[in-house]
């Protein structure tokens, strides 16, 4: 599938970054599309750099790669058709997405993954401090012990002055290209976010921070921090979205019966891959 002339070496390559846009798709075709924007650097020789922005379709929980339970009230919330839930091709714990989402494709970065959770993020802390919101990383470590990806900020999240996280990221690694993605949380929903983790949400990002024109602004800061780059402008076209279709029920979680019983605190869906997610 991957042109191997261009697989490894990115001395061969332009000096390119591409910006994807994307209308609003579902939970599960947002990672295939995620993995899919990977790939691409495997198999553009022009290509170093690609990004994309988006929202979600309906409303969607996402888990990481390795979280095994699900609490047993998720399931409930599935079950009134309340909740959708995905599982990313990333680490780290649940988000509810129902701000800006970003992911960010690059070829050869800094191989220590704390080096490039900060190269891969400087430009966001560009535009929020434009905005001002001043944001740095977080310096708790990483946990598992919560479900919410937001009661926690890790050197790989953005926190506020107030400590309170207004982005988490996460990374996935394929033949050491990076998948960098992460949610921006502008207005969490209370009444939502109550009934999925137990807790009130964080505040609102401030009014500084526009929520109509934050897409452009966050491109602005992007070509400004790689001013290096030749960047130009592609949409989806049909053979991506039937990719990305084809690939999006690998990423979705589901329930059968036989789920139901197994343990009375929490579960997994048996059924929450139709085939393997892809390894870095």
């Amino acid at each position: 599938m991957f042109n191997e002339k261009y697989s490894y070496s990115s001395k061969k390559r332009k000096c390119h970054g591409q910006i994807i846009h994307s209308s609003a798709l579902s939970g599960p075709c947002q990672m295939a599309a995620d993995v899919m924007m990977l790939e691409k650097l495997l198999q553009i020789p022009e290509i170093s750099l690609l990004i994309r922005f988006y929202q979600w379709e309906g409303t969607w929980l996402s888990i990481g790669k390795n979280q095994r339970e699900l609490p047993r009230h998720w399931i409930n919330l599935i079950k009134e058709r309340k909740l959708n839930i995905v599982r990313r091709p990333s680490g780290g714990t649940a988000v509810l997405h129902t701000g800006l989402t970003y992911s960010l494709a690059w070829l050869s970065p800094p191989i220590k993954k704390h080096q490039a959770y900060i190269a891969a993020s400087q430009w966001l802390i560009n535009c929020f401090s434009k905005l001002g919101l001043h944001l740095q990383f977080g310096n708790h470590p990483h946990s598992f012990i919560s479900d919410n990806c937001f009661s926690t900020s890790s050197s790989a999240d953005l926190v506020d002055q107030n400590g309170i996280k207004r982005i988490g990221s996460a990374q996935f690694w394929k033949r050491g290209n990076l998948l960098q993605h992460g949610e921006i949380l502008l207005d969490p929903p209370k009444e939502l976010w109550e009934e999925i983790f137990n807790t009130d949400p964080p505040k609102p990002a401030p009014k500084t921070v526009p929520r109509v024109d934050l897409e452009r602004l966050l491109t602005e800061a992007l070509i400004s921090h790689w001013s290096t780059l030749k960047w130009s402008h592609k949409g989806l076209e049909p053979n991506d979205l039937k990719e990305i279709s084809e690939n999006s029920n690998s990423y979705l979680v589901t329930l059968s019966n036989s789920d139901f019983g197994i343990n009375p605190e929490s579960i997994i869906p048996s059924t929450i891959l139709n085939k393997e997610i892809p390894k870095g």
